[in-house]
């Protein structure tokens, strides 16, 4: 295993470096190893993680946050992509907003979600892409989309309001929280018919019956409590 798999840490992530002569296999079985090492530094923070060193389909990035996972304590928010620009607008976002410090309390998908397509879950839920038009996202907790939000949100699904609604683009359809709804406004145009764009992230969630969105600032998240 020497060397074929090496751990560097980040602000709020892990870097994996991985050999790119070894089969898969048996570089699953020294990441094992190596976060099993690793267990007692990283212990349960919540992280994101940066694969690197090597191409990987879809599924082989599966089993490796599988072989995470299974041998140590981590939770894992999101797998990092390419998009640089979108990695660091999380970063600020996830290093002012962390999930209910509970068990298994995050979980991610990679990719958009189109016309159609559903996501429900007992836990908060990072979105690695946009949630478009004719799609829902349900969860118990928390939601962050890294993207686009069109489409339809409920957090807090079990009836309790103490939870957000997190997106790079906030321009849902319909967003509840729990038994509160939020009223959105029509969408202010410019001079051709142009919609203006919004590419500040905000965060909804509710205060006083109501459902607020709000961009986010640093004064914001330094007084903000659920």
């Amino acid at each position: 295993m020497k060397n074929s798999v090496i751990l560097k840490s980040f602000p709020n992530g892990i870097s994996v470096i991985l050999d790119g002569t070894i089969s898969f296999q048996e570089l699953l079985a020294d990441i094992g190893v190596k976060f099993r090492e690793a267990d007692g530094f990283f212990k349960d923070a919540s992280v994101a993680i940066s694969i690197e060193g090597r191409e990987l389909t879809e599924e082989q990035e599966r089993e490796i946050l599988d072989a995470i996972t299974q041998n140590s304590r981590l939770k894992i928010l999101c797998l990092m992509g390419k998009d640089e620009e979108k990695n660091l607008k999380f970063l600020g976002v996830q290093s002012k907003l962390n999930f209910q410090n509970d068990e298994n309390s995050g979980q991610f998908y990679r990719g958009t979600l189109k016309d159609g397509a559903s996501i429900e879950t007992e836990h908060s839920i990072i979105i690695l892409g946009d949630v478009c038009e004719g799609s829902c996202v349900y969860s118990n907790k928390d939601i962050v989309v890294l993207g686009t939000l069109t489409g339809d949100v409920y957090a807090g699904a079990g009836g309790n309001s103490n939870h957000f609604v997190v997106a790079l683009n906030m321009l849902p359809g319909i967003l509840q929280i729990g038994d509160y709804v939020y009223n959105s406004q029509p969408q202010k145009t410019m001079r051709w018919g142009f919609k203006k764009p919004h590419t500040v992230p905000k965060i909804a969630y509710t205060r006083d019956g109501e459902v607020q969105i709000e961009s986010i600032t640093k004064e914001l998240l330094d007084n903000f409590t659920l």
